[in-house]
């Protein structure tokens, strides 16, 4: 259009509310090699503070630092090498509040001279982005994107019209895990290379990630990025460090390096994040579980515990709780979250009633919606029952629940496609987490209930009587 029009043409062209700026002229004041203020800014010096999700209801702001951000903006550039230059288009769908959106697709390209291309103001959720994003990487040339697992599995049902997507290199996902069916499909349909990472606000951004080039894992979060020292360790029953956990045994997942924040603002809630495994570096518990395997790749086999996460957005299940608590008839309140193959986890809320108290779901399910303030948190469905399981200090015991809604979705989800076996169990595997097991009575079926299965982010075994 510039080409076409010319400065003065194009400002003619505008409504005279909307100025025209000419970017060459305008950096002409700056200097090249310093701030214009002579500010000297120290890599210790706070750069951001940004509002993370945890387990508790209060919420967290992570204080990070210069070095935080341009040591994590350098060593993910390391790692993705020669991929990211002046000549790459990386499109940024993610809302610019999220630490993935700053790094990923902004300081990280930025500092590679690449180009960034910005959805609306809503990133994918706005109006058109999804189902005209094949357009998009077409008319941009797009190279490289990042988003979380739903984006994927919505984009599987957006059709290629005849758009080139040639210049798509590879797909960047984290939040939360990726199914593999959704890998393979995603990868047939667009012959992109589906690249799984890991990592958190307080780590700055990225921790882990597959490999661009070279061999890479589906299902694993990839390789620890240079400079990030990361790995499982063995914590005693009051959170102290005990050893290093051997390969594929399952650990807490521990990070250290410049990318590590500097804490949170509350001083309360730095308690326990810190560990000491007395080698002079500083260690941030991550809450999540995990192991390593020989080849140094690792896998993810738990989440911080109770978090829900919806479509890569954290849901803290006291936000849910609490509010149900006010109800009347409401004695205990547990919200879990149920799997699902599109959002990852979908919340659900179980209620135990106070004796001789009356409520219907129906009743519940419309107080949870006018009290429940985050609208991701309102409960896909409110169930009641007559007891709800405990530990023996009396305190809920939400694995049974999260493995009763587990067991609920599997066999909808087999039945839907004709399989009606009641021989699905759950059970943890101290090397692969939980692990689904399913008998069934034919080769054909073990063939359709695993294509269904492999839709859930959990190990399989499926065996034929």
């Amino acid at each position: 259009v510039f080409d076409q029009y010319g400065l003065h043409g194009l400002k003619k062209a505008l409504p005279p509310n909307i100025q025209l700026h000419d970017f060459q002229r305008s950096i002409r004041t700056y200097a090249a090699d310093a701030l214009n203020s002579r500010r000297n800014i120290s890599p210790h010096d706070y750069s951001s503070f940004f509002c993370t999700g945890g387990t508790t209801g209060l919420p967290k702001i992570a204080m990070r630092t210069h070095r935080n951000e341009t040591s994590n903006a350098w060593s993910a550039g390391q790692f993705l090498g020669d991929g990211v230059n002046p000549d790459k288009r990386i499109f940024c769908g993610l809302p610019l509040f999220h630490v993935n959106a700053v790094l990923v697709t902004g300081l990280l390209p930025f500092s590679k001279g690449a180009h960034v291309i910005l959805a609306t103001p809503q990133g994918y959720r706005g109006e058109g982005v999804v189902k005209n994003f094949w357009k998009l990487v077409s008319h941009y040339r797009i190279n490289f994107f990042s988003a979380v697992p739903t984006l994927y599995s919505y984009l599987l049902q957006v059709p290629l019209n005849g758009e080139n997507i040639a210049s798509l290199e590879y797909g960047l996902c984290g939040a939360a895990p990726l199914q593999l069916e959704v890998i393979r499909s995603f990868q047939e349909k667009t012959g992109l290379k589906m690249l799984e990472g890991y990592g958190l606000t307080e780590g700055t951004c990225v921790s882990s990630v597959n490999p661009p080039l070279g061999g890479s894992k589906p299902g694993s979060i990839g390789l620890r990025v240079p400079g990030q020292l990361m790995k499982a360790v063995i914590l005693d029953e009051r959170g102290n460090y005990e050893r290093d956990a051997a390969y594929h045994e399952i650990g807490v997942i521990t990070i250290s390096g410049p990318n590590v924040f500097a804490g949170y603002t509350l001083p309360e809630q730095n308690k326990g994040i810190w560990l000491d495994l007395a080698d002079g570096q500083r260690w941030l518990n991550t809450g999540d579980l995990g192991y390593q395997d020989e080849q140094g790749y690792f896998v993810l086999t738990g989440r911080k515990k109770e978090l829900i996460i919806r479509g890569g957005h954290n849901i803290d299940p006291s936000s849910i709780e609490e509010p149900m608590l006010k109800h009347p008839a409401v004695e205990l309140a547990a919200a879990i979250g149920r799997p699902d193959r599109d959002a990852g986890e979908l919340p659900v809320l179980y209620v135990q009633l106070k004796p001789g108290a009356q409520a219907t779901t129906d009743e519940l399910l419309s107080f949870a919606k006018a009290n429940i303030g985050e609208r991701a948190a309102i409960p896909k469905k409110v169930e009641i029952i007559e007891q709800m399981p405990l530990t023996a200090v009396g305190k809920i015991y939400k694995v049974a629940l999260k493995h009763r809604e587990i067991t609920a979705e599997l066999s909808t989800a087999l039945q839907a496609v004709g399989i009606h076996s009641q021989s699905l169990q759950l059970y943890d595997d101290k090397r692969k987490g939980l692990v689904i097991q399913l008998k069934v009575d034919a080769s054909e079926t073990e063939v359709a209930a695993l294509a269904v299965l492999q839709n859930y982010a959990f190990h399989v075994d499926i065996s034929v009587c």
